[in-house]
């Protein structure tokens, strides 16, 4: 299949990432446990998607065991990341978490480089620390410390290096399954693992108010179809690093939303941050693109 341009990449991540910012509104708006959030998030999404999936079906049939149990892991991945960070949100901040969450590219740039074999260069780190550094200061006044806050820190970390290993397996089974086969199988097996875990602990599946329902609706459309869908369709193109370093984009579409639907005021030093953000957004892809135009490449997986 013919590569797309770098724009045409790069738009769909900058897309993705403006979608994925939307999932802390809905799930503030929600009253529903935060397990059943995340479950119905993707039961819907596999719902949505199971029409255009029943034209795909015959592509299971030449799925390796090798991309099976790749999508099984990158599946079980998603699920328990939705686990750890809503968790993470019930002992720190939503600040804290979220930035936690966000420091992805220090483990997408390590899996990289480990599984394959992707060379690191002073500029990509330091553009992606600069990036980091922004996503701190757009959440400092949100910092808590304590022994439980401390806690859950540790459970957004974890969160975020599972979330990472997702876009590292998908990286690699994408070179070879087509979108909508790849995301159909990973967010049916999340949704079944996010099934299970609500049974473990009991949770309720239906007593839930109309405004939940549209929560849950809202997030399997804009985060999943719209966010996580279309990432999974560029990190074919590009690398899970690349996929991470957008996913920076999320503390500025968050703060955005939460100021045009809350009122919640701006401060200084979230402008300033936001500014870290983008320049070290913007350094990172154009070292990416001064070494050439995007080209399949064929790696070798984890």
């Amino acid at each position: 299949m013919k590569p797309p341009s770098t724009i045409k990449a790069y738009a769909a991540l900058f897309i993705g990432a403006l979608a994925v910012s939307t999932s802390a509104i809905f799930v503030k708006w929600s009253q529903a446990p935060s397990a059943v959030i995340a479950f119905y998030r993707l039961f819907l999404a596999v719902a949505i998607m199971t029409p255009l999936f029943l034209r795909h079906r015959s592509e299971l049939r030449g799925i390796s065991r090798r991309d099976w149990l790749f999508s099984l892991c990158s599946g079980v991945l998603l699920a328990f990341h939705f686990i750890l960070w809503f968790e993470s949100l019930d002992y720190t901040s939503v600040a804290s978490s979220v930035v936690l969450v966000t420091l992805q590219p220090l483990f997408a740039f390590a899996g990289g480089a480990l599984f394959f074999r992707e060379r690191l260069t002073v500029g990509a780190v330091g553009s992606a620390v600069l990036a980091m550094i922004g996503s701190v200061l757009i959440s400092w006044g949100d910092f808590r410390v304590s022994g439980e806050a401390l806690y859950g820190d540790g459970l957004a970390l974890l969160s975020c290096a599972f979330v990472t290993a997702y876009w590292l397996f998908g990286q690699e089974v994408r070179q070879r399954l087509s979108l909508m086969t790849y995301t159909y199988i990973v967010y049916s097996i999340s949704a079944a693992v996010l099934w299970l875990y609500a049974m473990l602990f009991r949770l309720s599946l239906t007593a839930y108010q109309l405004t939940d329902w549209l929560c849950f609706l809202a997030l399997a459309v804009i985060p999943t179809l719209l966010g996580h869908s279309v990432m999974n369709w560029a990190v074919k193109w590009v690398s899970a690093s690349t996929v991470s370093m957008a996913i920076l984009f999320e503390p500025i579409g968050a703060s955005a939303l939460a100021y045009w639907l809350f009122g919640e005021p701006i401060r200084p030093f979230q402008w300033i941050g936001g500014i870290f953000i983008l320049t070290g957004i913007a350094l990172y892809l154009w070292e990416k693109n001064e070494k050439g135009p995007l080209t399949v490449q064929e790696r070798s997986g984890p």
